[in-house]
């Protein structure tokens, strides 16, 4: 599905089968392994060297590593961009996914001499990057938004090819059309964080991180989120 280009790395295609290589819990490896956390011969993009200790390198030891071997980032891609490309695709279906995906970690790539490597999870920070290309799609977002809201559960998949089809079975399933309608009425910002949340499973710190605000904005929007949602679904204040 992605396939892109880092210099001289080819990253490999995005596929559902594909597992993900890494944990999300950003372990970080022994004492004295972060600038070159293993050997400094070629890299292999299939499942990670094990690191001197067994540990497999966090995020931030991949991305300081690739400011100097660049086909080290292939490491990051292959831990995230599954996780991505699912993302991309429930806010936007699947004729955007792969290109919000590229797009994502070439943007990562260009930028990764700005990271943070003190913070050894780099889910929020392609979060981020990821959310404002969808910000791009704002249009494409609400109308599929608003479409879903008008789909009967038993949604007619004729004409779509077989891949859609499936996306277009997970997003109804996912999004009642009732829920789908309250969330074309949220605003931007206020969707872009309750997703991040709610879909990419972020902590409240880690959407903090991924839009670059105070976590108190954090906390404050999403308690303005849900009561608007409270009100649009009907829903009981402890089923938001």
């Amino acid at each position: 599905m992605v396939r892109t280009v880092f210099g001289d790395l080819r990253l490999p295609s995005v596929a559902p089968a594909h597992e993900p290589g890494g944990s999300r819990d950003g372990t970080e490896p022994a004492s004295g392994a972060r600038t070159v956390p293993y050997d400094t011969g070629p890299y292999d993009t299939g499942p990670y060297r094990a690191a001197p200790d067994g540990a497999e390198p966090s995020d931030a030891v991949l991305i300081e590593a690739s400011l100097t071997a660049p086909e080290r980032f292939a490491g990051v891609f292959d831990r995230h961009a599954d996780e991505i490309h699912a993302y991309a695709g429930r806010r936007l279906g699947p004729e955007h996914a792969d290109d919000v995906t590229a797009e994502t970690f070439l943007v990562a790539f260009r930028k990764r001499h700005r990271y943070d490597t003190s913070r050894p999870d780099a889910r929020p920070w392609l979060y981020g990057i990821a959310g404002n290309l969808i910000s791009g799609h704002r249009r494409s977002e609400v109308r599929r938004l608003r479409a879903l809201a008008r789909t009967p559960r038993d949604v007619d998949e004729r004409g779509l090819h077989e891949e859609e089809r499936g996306a277009e079975r997970a997003s109804a399933a996912a999004l009642r059309p009732v829920l789908a309608a309250a969330l074309a009425r949220l605003s931007a910002a206020e969707r872009e964080l309750l997703l991040l949340v709610a879909w990419a499973d972020l902590s409240y710190e880690e959407a903090a991180e991924a839009l670059k605000i105070p976590i108190g904005t954090v906390r404050s929007r999403l308690h303005r989120v849900r009561a608007k949602l409270r009100r649009h679904l009907d829903f009981p204040k402890e089923n938001v």
